[in-house]
């Protein structure tokens, strides 16, 4: 049973019932006087000390530790995912309520926030929705509290003591990261206060920046040193953490650090605790990439070390181009299952994919019922031009291919059949471009390969056909694509149209990839030194090598308008951050990468645009149409929102600015 299943049965058997009514209701409603927050510990300790005295018990308590992970597989609960610009939907909200989406609409409110991870409210709906971090938090508090006492879990072995308290730090950490980077700075619950504290000492404050970023820094390292560098019993353990894990967490974590949202910015000078503390260093330091470089070489260090390597697709016994198992290889550096994907770093088997797929899914045939192929989640036009040429550079550098017309139709020809329908007229933006764009997006005209592909083959496979009267047509309420780009990205290969319905193979939701932790180390290494390092080209151009794209230097030294980009700083750092967008793309990272590098004012100020997908002909479908105006506030919008009930109990807390 791996730990999706364990969480599953634990669940199922009670483990919630006997434990997390004592340890989440008592800890918040402690008392009529308001002596109500983060830390305090329940007083019916007799239960607690039951659940520590034997090895399986606490064992079940170590899984409900995990059973806090965000669902990120889910578009619903996964806050990056929805939240920017990245990934749209029909406002009809049908099956449907994300609120990521409605916050990136101008929703958001600091009376009762979105996706609240602070506290557990308004996350989605359904299982773990009403789950705060801080509680998370204040479980592992507990589980360290008595699994470190030797006293307690006699019969557990050291060498199992020892790991899982280097577990239960790295959910602690990460836990308290989360939180770091939707809110900023945080209250710091190192140890749970007992029933009795004084009502100050419940009453805690958010701490600086910087000091919040130390601490979570030197739990991971904790963890690390304690972990296993793999999994040994996959069969029973898969999602567990391991030290490669920790580590990668830890580079992201001084990645985001270092970035200019928190690093430097002037925005946040009175931004201040009630005793005048100021909250954000707003001197800029250099030595903070130095210290994210560092940690994501160490994170790719131990990963090499564990056998993790970039996926490539292994091959099928059906008959295939490269051009199709190209794409295959894109696709499955997400969508591959535990055991045989060897990119991902931390899959998390409590958030899988299914409904995403759902979502994601076009209509190819009729044997389909628009239920099994939604096509709610759509790409804005501006992420369809984010991708590359064919010639690896943006389409306002290539000199070698005029895209100055890019919204005009153009009919395909039988040398394009693996990428676009022969004979088929679709807009020009759809050809020549990267691998990563066919893998990626789905659009009227575009081939979709797929496991059950009638031929056997990727010639004369299943066709995406568009426009309002044929069959991926915006022809059902609230089950339609609403730019015309379909995110094809997150839906297995081997999704297979059924007579009874479809059938999707699920996948556990990588948190990190390995393609993830390259960037990471590229980005931070290029912030170090006047000119780019020959690491920062090394670990981008493995990546773009498996995209099929070639090296920086071949690319833009042969193809772009600006030959010598590559060579500076900021040239590289532009380059990085498109790099990064498009790898990335549609696994929830746009959102969180935007916002860091204080972007966000102006690319989530760019309306919303598609095809008129409600046209029937080509002539009305390929006009481009603005959708929604999006409207982000500097710097209001760039950190969630506290709870305004939470700043009334403890006034010792401090609201986000603009809030």
């Amino acid at each position: 049973m791996n730990l999706k299943n364990i969480l599953t049965h634990n669940i199922v058997n009670g483990v919630r019932k006997a434990l997390l009514p004592i340890i989440l209701g008592a800890v918040l409603l402690v008392a009529p006087s308001c002596k109500k927050y983060l830390d305090v510990i329940p007083d019916n300790v007799a239960t607690i000390d039951n659940a520590f005295a034997l090895r399986n018990e606490a064992e079940r308590y170590l899984y409900t530790c995990y059973s806090f992970l965000p669902q990120n597989g889910n578009p619903l609960y996964n806050v990056g995912y929805m939240s920017g610009d990245e990934v749209w939907t029909p406002l009809d909200e049908r099956e449907f309520i994300s609120y990521g989406f409605r916050s990136a609409r101008g929703g958001q409110s600091a009376a009762n926030p979105y996706l609240d991870a602070w506290n557990g409210n308004n996350q989605g709906g359904g299982s773990g929705s009403n789950y705060g971090l801080f509680k998370a938090i204040r479980n592992c508090n507990l589980f360290l509290e008595n699994v470190s006492d030797e006293t307690k879990v006699r019969d557990l072995r050291l060498d199992e003591r020892k790991r899982w308290i280097a577990e239960v730090k790295f959910l602690k950490a990460y836990y308290n990261f989360y939180l770091l980077r939707m809110y900023g700075p945080i209250p710091l619950i190192d140890k749970n206060l007992d029933i009795s504290a004084p009502e100050e000492a419940v009453r805690v404050k958010r701490m600086p920046f910087d000091d919040c970023v130390n601490y979570i820094s030197n739990l991971l390292d904790e963890a690390a040193a304690d972990l296993p560098l793999t999994i040994a019993e996959k069969s029973t353990q898969l999602g567990r953490a391991t030290k490669p894990i920790a580590l990668a967490v830890k580079a992201k974590l001084l990645l985001t650090a270092a970035s200019p949202l928190f690093n430097g910015n002037t925005d946040y000078s009175n931004f201040k605790d009630k005793q005048g503390i100021s909250l954000m260093n707003t001197a800029y330091d250099a030595n903070k990439w130095k210290k994210a470089a560092t940690a994501a070489k160490a994170a790719i260090d131990a990963c090499s070390a564990a056998g993790f390597k970039l996926y490539e697709f292994p091959g099928s016994t059906f008959k295939l181009s490269d051009t199709t198992k190209r794409q295959l290889t894109i696709k499955g550096a997400l969508t591959e299952r535990f055991g045989l994907n060897t990119e991902h770093v931390w899959a998390n088997p409590n958030s899988t994919t299914s409904f995403l797929q759902r979502a994601s899914m076009a209509r190819l045939v009729t044997a389909v019922t628009t239920n099994d192929a939604r096509e709610q989640l759509a790409a804005p036009i501006k992420i369809a031009e984010m991708f590359y040429t064919k010639n690896g550079v943006p389409i306002n550098e290539d000199k070698t291919l005029n895209f100055n017309n890019r919204y005009a139709v153009r009919t395909a020809v039988n040398s394009e059949r693996f990428y676009i329908k022969p004979g088929y007229q679709t807009a020009r933006l759809n050809y020549d471009r990267e691998p990563r764009f066919y893998a990626d997006l789905g659009f009227d005209g575009g081939v979709w390969y797929k496991y059950d592909s009638p031929t056997n083959s990727d010639e004369g496979t299943f066709v995406l056909e568009g426009k309002s009267t044929q069959l991926a047509g915006a022809s059902n309420f609230g089950w339609y694509n609403e730019t015309g780009y379909y995110i094809k990205k997150v839906v297995d290969w081997n999704m297979i149209n059924g007579t009874n319905g479809a059938t999707f193979r699920e996948y556990p939701w990588p948190e990190i990839r390995l393609a993830d932790l390259y960037l990471m180390y590229a980005e931070a290494l290029n912030e170090t030194s006047a000119s780019p390092d020959a690491d920062v080209y090394t670990y981008i151009n493995l990546i773009r090598a498996r995209a099929g794209l070639g090296t920086v230097q071949d690319s833009w030294t042969t193809y772009s308008n600006n030959p010598g980009k590559y060579t500076t700083q900021a040239g590289m750092r532009e380059i990085i951050h498109q790099e990064r967008l498009i790898e990335l793309a549609f696994e929830g990272n746009r959102y969180w990468d935007i916002r860091r590098w204080k972007q966000a004012a102006e690319v989530f100020n760019q309306s919303i645009t598609g095809w008129s997908v409600f046209q029937p002909t080509t002539s009305e479908y390929y006009r481009v149409r603005t959708i929604f105006a999006q409207n982000f506030i500097a710097p209001r919008d760039y950190l969630w929102p506290l709870r305004t009930y939470d700043l009334t109990v403890n006034p010792n807390l401090v609201q986000n600015p603009g809030w």
